[in-house]
């Protein structure tokens, strides 16, 4: 788990070897040395001050420091600017920034058997970063692969398009994204990375099936356009033949009825102009 790391500011600790080294270059001149006696201080102040360089570090703000010493983990460190730690560790960089990545286009099968096409984008930041270097072996391929996996898991999940009311689709982008960023979120914990957003990008049937599921969704608005303009020319046969009634117009029985709802139904559902025809002799 990520732990803070010892630190304190860099500007003290770079007073601190300017100091050391002005204390050897005055002790080798001021003091009465022998030449191998003030080689060895300002050996000494280089070898000290060289020591203190190593554990300085820089750091960019959202960018983080892993700090090992000789393997073990000592601590993260990501306040940015410039510190030092301790000496001859290593300090390996991790960026905490916003990351955002599309997936290939994938071609599978969802949950009615058709071949689709899918891509997905995922946005994602390391918020662990002893996950992020140590769980996994390289947590940008991580997330890569687990976002593709799930991706694939989701079209195989739900149809393309839902037939029948109350069924979820891939189509039902607010719904679908919900249930993606959720799986992605769980499946990247393990290395460090939270899911801020994740979004279908591209959904299609595959080629070799597109032009006959066309055909078909072409279909069923023909058939819905056709129940609504069915439904609607009942309801104004009905008033028709109810204001008739009501007013006393015209008295017709039922043959008659049934005659007149036909070539009601004809003109009103038909779909090129009617030809008016009139009739000079009686109803009867």
């Amino acid at each position: 788990m990520q732990k803070r790391a010892f630190w304190v500011s860099g500007f003290l600790v770079i007073a601190v070897m300017l100091a050391i080294m002005a204390v050897a270059a005055l002790i080798a001149v001021n003091v009465a040395l022998p030449e191998w006696g003030i080689a060895v201080t300002l050996l000494a102040a280089v070898v000290i001050a060289g020591l203190l360089a190593t554990g300085l570090i820089i750091i960019s703000p959202n960018d983080a420091r892993v700090v090992q010493f000789f393997g073990h983990y000592v601590g993260t460190i990501d306040r940015p600017g410039l510190h030092w730690t301790w000496p001859l560790t290593e300090k390996r960089k991790v960026s905490k920034r916003i990351r955002n990545f599309e997936t290939d286009r994938l071609k599978v099968s969802d949950a009615d058997g058709n071949p689709v096409e899918i891509a997905a984008v995922v946005v994602w930041r390391v918020v662990d970063t002893y996950a992020a270097k140590f769980a996994v072996d390289d947590f940008v391929n991580f997330v890569e692969v687990q976002a593709e996996t799930a991706v694939r898991h989701l079209a195989t999940s739900y149809p393309y398009e839902a037939h029948h009311s109350g069924r979820t689709s891939l189509r039902d982008s607010s719904a679908v994204s919900e249930e993606l960023t959720a799986e992605l979120a769980e499946r990247a914990t393990s290395a460090g990375v939270e899911v801020i957003e994740s979004r279908i990008t591209h959904l299609a049937y595959a080629p070799e099936i597109a032009h006959a599921m066309l055909a078909r969704q072409q279909a069923e608005a023909i058939v819905a356009a056709r129940f609504k303009i069915v439904e609607g020319a009942v309801g104004m046969v009905s008033d028709a033949l109810g204001g008739l009634r009501e007013h006393g117009i015209v008295d017709l029985d039922e043959e008659r009825k049934a005659q007149m709802v036909s070539n009601l139904l004809v003109v009103l559902c038909g779909d090129r102009p009617a030809q008016p025809i009139v009739n000079a002799g009686t109803l009867y």
